[in-house]
């Protein structure tokens, strides 16, 4: 009697397939599991972030003329016509606590960065929704890719303020160190906005032309060109801005070292943190849908 030897059919030797089961219980029901996703993928996508800097970098610079000069340019133009506006008597701007030169292309170079990192946020929306429906990326390497270029420009545009703190003699304190912190404030409350608004700039087009009017009207009850006012109703709506403290307080700790209104700053900071925070989750919870919808 022959004893055969039994051998194991090639189903046996496959691996069980995992399978995705997908529910329609919404993720906001667990948001400690979503945070750690979320938190992960920032981290995981610093290298994509760093290629797609380094790449919308130099297409930004390789077929201009005048190159980096651009990231300066405006606010310079800017600070150069208002002077002679204040000067010949045309505008009256008020009193400053440094040269009014200074005062306004330091101020100039403030809000041009922030309205870049709004406006640059939300069309990182638009990018990350052509790249997900090819690629399985996290989105957060778009708005880590658009932040990148825009610390980059601002650094650039240092560049020219500097030469006039030397020109006019400003004096620098020992304060100079904490502006980067009012800085990093005022950066996430229009990285907040612009991740709240660029999911519905990628389905309406009437959303970029709606922020675009905005930032004009914004500029105006922002203290860019012109000193703080202390009392009337255009003080009141300056005042009501949460630009206001931290645009102001930054160049404050830049320039005197005295902050006209901590309270204020402390206000406002906590306002952008938690914008950016609601704009993160909003941003990540909103662009499957995009994708799907495109």
């Amino acid at each position: 009697m022959s004893h055969g030897t039994s051998h194991p059919s090639p189903d046996q030797d496959k691996k069980p397939i995992p399978v995705v089961v997908y529910q329609p219980e919404s993720r906001v029901r667990h948001p400690v599991q979503l945070l750690q996703e979320m938190w992960h993928d920032l981290l995981a996508s610093r290298e994509l972030a760093w290629q797609l800097i380094q790449r919308d970098i130099q297409s930004q610079y390789r077929q201009s003329v005048l190159g980096i000069l651009w990231a300066f340019i405006p606010p310079l133009i800017t600070a150069i016509g208002l002077t002679f506006l204040k000067e010949a008597k045309i505008l009256n701007l008020g009193q400053t606590d440094i040269p009014y030169p200074v005062f306004v292309a330091f101020s100039m170079t403030l809000w041009q960065t922030f309205t870049q990192t709004l406006t640059n946020t939300m069309s990182a929306a638009r990018s990350a929704k052509s790249m997900l429906m090819k690629l399985n990326v996290p989105p957060e390497a778009f708005v880590l890719s658009a932040l990148g270029q825009i610390i980059f420009n601002f650094f650039i545009s240092l560049i020219p303020i500097v030469f006039f703190f030397l020109w006019f003699k400003v004096p620098v304190t020992w304060t100079i160190i904490l502006a980067p912190v009012a800085f990093i404030h005022l950066l996430m409350f229009a990285t907040g906005i612009g991740l709240i608004m660029g999911p519905f700039s990628c389905l309406y087009g009437d959303v970029s032309k709606f922020m675009g009017f905005v930032i004009r009207i914004w500029l105006f009850v922002t203290p860019v060109i012109y000193p703080e006012p202390k009392e009337g109703i255009w003080a009141i709506l300056v005042g009501i801005n949460p630009v206001t403290p931290l645009l102001v307080t930054t160049r404050e700790l830049a320039t005197t070292g005295i902050i006209s209104n901590p309270t204020g700053f402390w206000i406002a900071s906590i306002i952008a943190i938690l914008i950016a925070l609601i704009g993160w989750f909003f941003y990540r919870l909103a662009m499957p849908f995009i994708v799907e919808r495109a």
